[in-house]
């Protein structure tokens, strides 16, 4: 055919061809994860390791001589666990697995002679040295406590392996042994020591093989894992906050969740011109940004592209949560990513709130009875509260969080009254009559971030326990009454995840999918603020504004989600407190210096 579309290539030229470069490390990672199972079930089934099967098991190291079920066990975790980071790219994985396959082959020939164990390693071989540059991801941020983790990790596999190995010789067992005899075999041969269980012929040593093999395997990987360099996680440097608050100055007002960018356990890219930034964490292999990007929006695209390029370069999961309709047409179009409705944010116009009207009777009533009680409220910028006060609230925003993690990543800023951040606002409320006690008679707080020159973003609500119900309604109308003497506009209150099905749900005509999935919310709303969230902020007659997710595929939801959740402090995945390393100082500024340099700006 002549000026016409090139012909596509056969179904033999395909084959010939092979996979697309991009799509050869997820397919390697596959079957490198296939071959590891069949390896772990050669070794552990003597039944499995006699079949024709057992060839296609056999591309790490052979199974020869007496030690055929350890190595062939070995084999298949070593190859389970290669398997992950060779579908996610990684170099130091691809490594690994280029020095590993030959000697697998040569052991095939040499101890099996076995042509198609090695075929199937130096298929694997083939496109790992043909496509070595799709494997160029750097490590992920790491700390040597992770080593701690791999052992536990370990350690619950061994156990769990070693039990099917010590239960897979029902004809070769002597006697009856008990569940503690069996368990206590494990443990004593994961040590390399002979234990209560006895078998006939050689498979006592085929076990003792299994068995050592498999605490040797997790003394190694431990030890390599605490003996290795770290990768600590990026976090915000002095330089970078100077920079993100310029950019605040002069861009803040477009978005509320701008000032959660300060927070210092994120990393920022700049654009090549500086004018635009993205903030983000890294969570389970998930490169998690929030809000829309800093600065200027025609900056935008290339903090975008900055970001897009090291998530490629580690081999990250890209993810936003939360940002607005504006931010997320622009991730959208520069990056070619999809964007999902994640909830609505509500906020509320100083001008038109009111606590008079028949819509705000409740919060009107609930205010009107906590103040009867004998409560007063404060509203006022943390550059205007003591040291002694300021002491005193965050003592009490401490004493009273509800869980042992610090919740908030998207929408919390994650301190109170740092000297920088003088222009935050803090709403208290006290018992006038109450003793003075630790926190002064104080029985709530409410904190806000700066939203540009004339708003306020709610970052934290926080209250005793034992003062009376209606703590932050009372807060939220003395904060918003205050506003305009104080200069603010607009409020940013609570985000309310999925509201909008919430919303339609309950309406009458809605259909029974809207209503399973409102359902759904409510009932996950016992553990997740969803419900709850939603109907504390209709209250104040908000209006709503759409916040999205943004996210590479659908396959990556389910994992941006549970990444999401770590971030935000309802998955606790972190180490014991006795066990974690304290945080880093901050860098002192004395309130004097901070209260010259805003007096003189």
């Amino acid at each position: 055919m002549s000026g016409g579309v090139p012909a596509e290539p056969t179904g033999l030229r395909r084959v010939l061809r092979g996979p697309r470069p991009e799509n050869v490390p997820l397919l390697v990672g596959r079957a490198c994860a296939l071959v590891g199972l069949l390896d772990i079930a050669a070794g552990v089934f003597p039944c499995f390791r006699h079949s024709r099967m057992h060839a296609l098991a056999e591309v790490l190291p052979g199974s020869f001589g007496p030690f055929a079920a350890a190595l062939s066990l070995s084999a298949g975790v070593l190859l389970l666990l290669l398997a992950h980071g060779l579908k996610r790219r990684k170099r130091r994985a691809w490594r690994a697995a280029v020095a590993l396959l030959p000697f697998g082959a040569v052991a095939q020939f040499t101890y099996r002679h076995s042509f198609l164990g090695v075929l199937i390693s130096l298929a694997l071989l083939a496109p790992l040295l043909r496509h070595r540059d799709q494997f160029a991801a750097l490590p992920d941020p790491r700390s040597r406590w992770r080593a701690l983790a791999n052992f536990v990790l370990m350690s619950a596999g061994s156990l769990v392996l070693g039990l099917i190995v010590v239960n897979a010789h029902p004809h070769h067992m002597i006697g009856d042994p008990s569940l503690a005899d069996r368990i206590t075999h494990v443990l004593y041969g994961l040590f390399g020591v002979e234990g209560p269980v006895d078998y006939r012929g050689h498979t006592s040593w085929t076990v003792a093989s299994s068995l050592g093999a498999l605490g040797l395997l997790t003394a190694v990987t431990t030890i390599y894992l605490a003996l290795r360099p770290e990768h600590p996680a990026a976090r915000l440097t002095e330089d970078d906050e100077n920079r993100l608050r310029a950019l605040l100055a002069r861009h803040g007002g477009r978005d509320s969740l701008g000032h959660f960018a300060l927070r210092r356990d994120k990393a920022v890219v700049f654009s090549p011109s500086g004018k635009a930034a993205v903030t983000y964490r890294v969570v389970s292999g998930v490169m998690l940004a929030s809000g829309d990007p800093i600065g200027d929006v025609e900056a935008w695209p290339g903090a975008i592209e900055r970001f897009m390029d090291e998530a490629r370069a580690h081999s990250w999961t890209p993810a936003v949560m939360g940002c607005s309709e504006t931010g997320g047409e622009v991730w959208t179009r520069e990056t070619g990513l999809d964007a999902l409705e994640l909830g609505d944010e509500a906020v509320v116009d100083v001008a038109d709130f009111s606590l008079a009207g028949r819509a705000m009777r409740n919060v009107r009533q609930m205010v009107k009875r906590i103040e009867r009680a004998g409560y007063e409220t404060r509203v006022r910028r943390v550059a205007d509260l003591s040291d002694a006060e300021l002491d005193r609230v965050r003592r009490a925003a401490d004493a009273w969080r509800g869980t042992d993690t610090e919740r908030g990543f998207s929408m919390a800023l994650g301190r109170i009254g740092d000297p920088s951040d003088g222009d935050c606002l803090i709403a208290t409320a006290h018992k006038q009559d109450a003793e003075p006690g630790e926190y002064g008679g104080l029985k709530a707080v409410l904190h806000f971030v700066p939203w540009g020159a004339d708003g306020v973003s709610l970052d934290l609500m926080r209250r005793d326990r034992a003062a009376d119900p209606g703590m932050n309604e009372l807060l939220i109308a003395a904060a918003l009454q205050a506003a305009p003497r104080l200069g603010i506009a607009r409020v940013s209150l609570n985000f309310a995840m999925f509201r909008a099905a919430l919303a339609r749900g309950e309406k009458i005509g809605a259909g029974p999918v809207l209503r399973a999935w409102r359902g759904l919310l409510v009932f996950l709303s016992r553990w997740f603020q969803i419900e709850s969230l939603y109907k504390f902020n209709a209250k104040f007659r908000p209006r709503w504004e759409p916040r999205f997710v943004v996210y590479r595929a659908s396959a990556d939801l389910p994992r941006i989600g549970f990444a999401a959740m770590q971030a935000e402090g309802f998955v606790a995945l972190t180490l014991p407190r006795f066990l974690r390393r304290g945080t880093p100082a901050r860098r002192p500024c004395p309130r004097g210096v901070w209260e010259r340099g805003a007096r003189a700006a």
